[in-house]
């Protein structure tokens, strides 16, 4: 098992509950109606992001939210 590091970008949404994207994995993001839920949403689409893509190099330097995933 392997752990990677992942920061992901949170945004408060007007309506309630939170977005989440994960810059350096293009395509991966969840939502959740409390941090705590978009957190943990995050890190099971990062986890189905890594079965089926490399990761890729980063492309730039955002900082947000420092994610721990084990896989």
């Amino acid at each position: 098992m392997k752990i990677s590091n992942f920061t992901v970008v949170l945004e408060q949404e007007k309506d309630g509950g939170f977005s989440v994207s994960v810059p350096s994995l293009p395509g991966c993001f969840s939502e959740g109606d409390t941090f705590e839920a978009a957190i943990s949403n995050i890190r099971e689409a990062i986890l189905l992001y890594l079965e089926d893509e490399k990761i890729p190099q980063s492309a730039g330097t955002s900082f947000v939210v420092p994610v721990r995933v084990k896989h």
